[in-house]
């Protein structure tokens, strides 16, 4: 499905851990490996706590793994020098999930959408009107936005700013930390449709992470399931429904809602909370939720294994689907 000579970012065994009380420590990202295509969407979905918005940060450089390497176009970003990670941050920009708490509230929007330019010398101060107008009209605002502040603008006017803002550097790769969870739905609608535009016009790779599964499933070329810190499930985007085969992917989707679901379907959740990041029990993460769960699952960590192309799975049996036995009437079996 996607060759490796489109790789432009790959994260290989990526381990990030933190010290915690009690002598103890947190693994926030567990031996993740994963691939950005160029021009491609890489959806990172999973709960809370999953460590998903870490990994995006040691991507961007905001925090260094503890082991394992970030190469961008074959080269560890993570050896570089002080002052070549500053130059490279120009090739990799985030739109963070609350706008307004990433922008300063005395600075006018003019100012936000110029000041990254400004910073690495590619912009002349008497170029900064035009310059602003050019990004807002990039991103479907009036150029008489450039002198409002941010407080004054609405949160979906105030993110299409994050993304210009983000894009003023012309990246290779953006970033979007739950990007559209903050918004209505009518306007995270016209956001993605934004993203999706400007991805198709200036071949950009799109990191998004996310909690609503259907949102990505939408619009993203890839999919990584991410549980407990490690990555379960890669799929690509459009087989999720049709080809999912972890337990964790399959509960997921299990718990969409739809408005065009069945008056007597049901939506199923996952039963019990998931464990502390600082209590990971040994073998598979998903073990303490896991209706299938068999004791070689309790042994040993499943590895992410290619079962077609483009799709990996990290579960001993590969699918989670109940056996069905079509028998002859009067058998005395039940189905199973």
């Amino acid at each position: 499905m996607f060759h490796d000579s489109e790789i432009i970012l790959q994260a290989d065994n990526i381990v990030k851990q933190f010290p915690a009380s009690g002598n103890r420590t947190l693994t926030a990202c567990n031996d993740v490996d994963l691939k950005v295509y160029k021009g491609k969407t890489l959806g990172i979905v999973g709960e809370s706590g999953c460590g998903k918005s870490t990994f995006v940060r040691m991507v961007i450089q905001l925090d260094e793994p503890t082991s394992g390497e970030l190469k961008y176009h074959g080269k560890n970003i993570v050896d570089l020098s002080r002052k070549e990670k500053w130059m490279n941050r120009q090739n990799m920009q985030m739109v963070f999930q609350d706008p307004l708490a990433s922008f300063n509230p005395k600075m006018k929007i003019i100012d936000i959408l110029t000041e990254p330019l400004m910073n690495y010398k590619r912009l002349k101060k008497s170029e900064r009107e035009a310059k602003a107008k050019e990004l807002l009209e990039m991103v479907e605002l009036p150029a008489d936005f450039m002198f409002r502040y941010p407080h004054s603008m609405s949160g979906g006017q105030r993110q299409r700013i994050s993304i210009a803002r983000a894009l003023s550097l012309d990246p290779e790769i953006l970033v979007c930390d739950e990007a559209t969870s903050a918004l209505d739905v009518s306007v995270q609608k016209t956001v993605i449709e934004l993203l999706v535009r400007l991805q198709k016009e200036k071949n950009i790779s799109i990191i998004f992470i996310c909690h609503d599964l259907a949102l990505i499933e939408s619009f993203a070329h890839q999919i990584a399931v991410m549980y407990l810190g490690h990555i379960v499930e890669v799929l690509p985007g459009g087989e999720v429904h049709r080809s999912a085969k972890h337990p964790y992917t399959l509960a997921l989707l299990d718990s969409l809602f739809s408005i065009h679901m069945d008056q007597d379907e049901k939506i199923e959740s996952i039963t019990s909370e998931a464990p502390s990041p600082l209590d990971v029990p040994v073998g598979c993460p998903f073990q303490t939720r896991c209706e299938h769960c068999m004791e070689q699952c309790k042994k040993e960590t499943p590895k992410l294994e290619t079962v077609s192309d483009g799709h990996e799975v990290a579960c001993v049996s590969r699918s989670s689907k109940k056996l069905v036995l079509i028998l002859p009437e009067g058998t005395g079996w039940k189905l199973c």
